[in-house]
């Protein structure tokens, strides 16, 4: 990690890091979004996940975000929104 990026993640306060975490945990909030908002990259996430998560979370979160296609804009097959039922209410 560049020095930039170190320096940019010790400027985060916990309640911005836990916004991040909550964000990155979420299967459909992309990575990109998480740049966006925060100017965090990928792999500045990752690794901010690494160090705020126990050992065994950061794995289980790890093996189940790796290859999702909804973590990377590029990759989806939908560009926004969620998936609404014909049968569901709603505007």
């Amino acid at each position: 990690m560049n020095g930039l990026g170190m320096k940019r993640q010790l400027e985060l306060d916990s309640e911005t890091i836990d916004r991040i975490l909550e964000m990155a945990w979420e299967d459909r909030t992309p990575f990109e979004a998480i740049e966006l908002q925060f100017g965090l990259d990928e792999k500045q996430t990752i690794a901010l996940m690494r160090r705020e998560m126990k050992g065994l979370s950061f794995k289980m979160w790890r093996e189940r975000v790796s290859g999702r296609k909804t973590k990377h804009l590029k990759q989806r097959d939908f560009l926004e929104g969620r998936f609404r039922s014909q049968n569901q209410k709603g505007s």
